[in-house]
């Protein structure tokens, strides 16, 4: 919603501005010089990225006008799974351990946590830590590694509409060069015309440069950092994961490794140790999960 009051504010007051400034709303109204500046960066997005890319894009989109961002629910959530299975390390056998990550949908904890289930990447990525950690033949350190290198890889695939956008919209502004040469081509092939007539199509082949501006500064540019807030927003997730566990294979209590990823959490969205307390060590999430 915050992307979208800032679009409207962004285009009111330029609007507004050249309005009251005297200048007329129709010459800046010139769709066919929109249409060449967008087409032109349409185009070239869908030569420079795959299929999978262009669709995360879209996904991407969507996720940073709408603001879809992990919650406090969704931090404790994923605080609440792994606590269980901590829980279940150090007082059950290891078969009955395995039975939870190697088919999570069908474990009691997982589906306690429906949240957290459905991200079917982060569900695995915790399945498959666990499973090392039931081995038990891994040392820290090399666990340690072996996240930062896939915490690496997720986040340069969950990047990937960001960098496209990023570079959609630092063409722009060459684009709409492009669109405003052609008009005054267009322009020079009425020299013969009416004083007039002539400046109304230079008017309307300079717009092509303002609106290369106006969409890669006003709208593409704050599109792709916004996406890239919320994208590195769901990827703390991985990071809540990685230091947890870490601090439970370097023997800290489940109580307290809970504490070493609930501080990876920004402090705008972090919940409080009462709140973790009262979700999963005190029975909230516990209860879920053995229901």
């Amino acid at each position: 919603m915050g992307f979208l009051i800032g679009i409207v504010i962004a285009l009111s007051c330029i609007v507004g501005g050249y309005a009251a400034e005297g200048g007329h709303l129709s010459v800046i109204w010139q769709p066919s010089e929109y249409l060449m500046i967008a087409g032109a960066a349409i185009g070239t997005f869908v030569v420079a990225n795959n299929l999978a890319t262009i669709k995360d894009t879209g996904r991407a989109m969507m996720e940073g006008v709408m603001g879809k961002a992990p919650t406090q629910r969704d931090y404790l959530d994923v605080l609440g799974v792994l606590y269980a299975l901590m829980r279940e390390l150090r007082g059950k056998a290891r078969n009955e351990v395995e039975s939870h990550v190697d088919n999570p949908e069908e474990s009691e904890i997982f589906r306690s946590f429906p949240n957290v289930l459905k991200d079917t990447e982060l569900t695995h990525f915790i399945c498959d830590y666990v499973r090392l950690l039931i081995v038990g033949n891994a040392r820290t350190h090399e666990i340690e590694a072996l996240m930062d290198e896939e915490i690496e890889t997720i986040t340069h695939d969950r990047l990937k509409p960001y960098y496209s956008l990023t570079v959609m919209s630092d063409a722009m502004p060459a684009l709409g060069i492009v669109a405003a040469v052609l008009g005054v081509i267009k322009a020079m092939g009425s020299l013969d015309q009416s004083p007039e007539l002539l400046g109304g199509l230079i008017g309307s082949a300079l717009v092509g440069t303002f609106g290369g501006i106006l969409l890669s500064y006003g709208f593409t540019g704050p599109l792709a950092h916004k996406i890239k807030v919320t994208r590195e927003k769901h990827l703390r997730v991985y990071f809540i994961v990685k230091q947890t566990l870490l601090a439970f294979m370097n023997g800290a209590m489940p109580q307290i490794a809970l504490e070493h990823g609930r501080k990876t959490i920004s402090s705008h969205d972090r919940p409080s140790i009462d709140m973790v307390e009262n979700e999963t060590i005190s029975g909230g999430g516990v209860n879920r999960a053995a229901a």
